[in-house]
């Protein structure tokens, strides 16, 4: 006989909390294992005060929140679950989820025991009850990864290997969160399609040098170029690389303002064929796939 073993609990993979340095804010980062119930939560939780912006990407359901605990009024059918409060503790971040009925289980059973969760404390749910849940969870900062030109005009793509690196030095100090393509000007030394792949990570401070030296090892083992760029962008928001990013999607751009850019913005290069002008300006454009791949004009 087929049975359930908790038949109200979709337990989401993880989640991770990426600090600002100031800590006023954050982004919590949620893997989902049900779209449709993730989706009804982003609908409500954006209502709430602490919200600043919401998206999906893949599994993933991404807030950009405010730190701090104004509190959370639930209202059935227009806000019935959000974020209560968003608590930066040095090293942890504590995070109380609220809900109503089935938000209030998404709140509890749902989230509490989420993959790289610490420790959580969360009241009776389901029925007509409200919830909380209480989860805290590592503090994490982003680590983004730019390359390109690994590939050669037979063999390989460079967005395939990326992912297929990251997917592999994943680990509990630096989660593999996002992956984008970035569409370039075609200038004539390209291979084919003329783009270039950042992916992004959620990692304990200081505890991602493991991560980006095996990144590097095995970019270097098996990139099929001799041209091949990677850089590291380490911090909450690459968006001040926005402007050369957007040059690179217009026009040919010099391996000199690459290096320029790269210095300005705090870019740690690590590999510098010329295919870091690609890897600097894919940077900014992390978890943002469906925008990178449309051409600038």
């Amino acid at each position: 006989m087929l049975t359930l073993e908790d038949p109200y609990a979709v337990v989401y993979k993880q989640i991770h909390a990426v600090a600002s340095p100031q800590r006023d804010r954050a982004e919590i980062l949620e893997r989902s294992s049900c779209y449709g119930g993730s989706a009804w939560a982003r609908y409500h939780y954006s209502k709430g005060p602490l919200v600043i912006s919401s998206r999906s990407e893949g599994e993933w359901f991404r807030y950009l929140v405010k730190t701090g605990s104004p509190g959370l009024e639930l209202i059935s059918s227009k806000r019935s679950a959000g974020f209560e409060s968003v608590v930066i503790n040095g090293d942890e971040v504590e995070v109380t989820y609220a809900g109503l009925g089935g938000g209030g289980v998404g709140a509890t059973l749902s989230r509490c025991r989420a993959g790289d969760v610490l420790r959580y404390s969360c009241t009776e749910a389901g029925g007509g009850k409200a919830a909380k849940g209480i989860l805290v969870v590592p503090r994490r900062e982003r680590v983004i990864v730019g390359v390109d030109n690994t590939d050669s005009k037979t063999i390989g793509a460079t967005w395939s290997l990326v992912h297929n690196i990251a997917a592999k030095v994943d680990c509990p100090e630096a989660r593999y969160i996002s992956h984008a393509l970035i569409q370039l000007f075609p200038v004539p030394t390209k291979t084919q399609n003329c783009v270039s792949t950042a992916v992004e990570f959620a990692c304990l401070p200081g505890k991602e040098g493991g991560m980006i030296s095996d990144f590097k090892e095995l970019l270097e083992r098996y990139s099929v170029s001799d041209e091949t760029g990677m850089a590291i962008y380490r911090g909450f928001d690459p968006s001040a690389l926005l402007p050369y990013s957007q040059r690179c999607r217009q026009e040919r751009i010099t391996y000199q303002s690459a290096m320029d850019a790269a210095k300005e913005n705090g870019v740690e290069v690590i590999l510098g064929g010329t295919g870091l002008i690609g890897a600097v300006a894919a940077i900014p454009y992390y978890s943002r796939a469906d925008e990178s791949i449309v051409p600038e004009v």
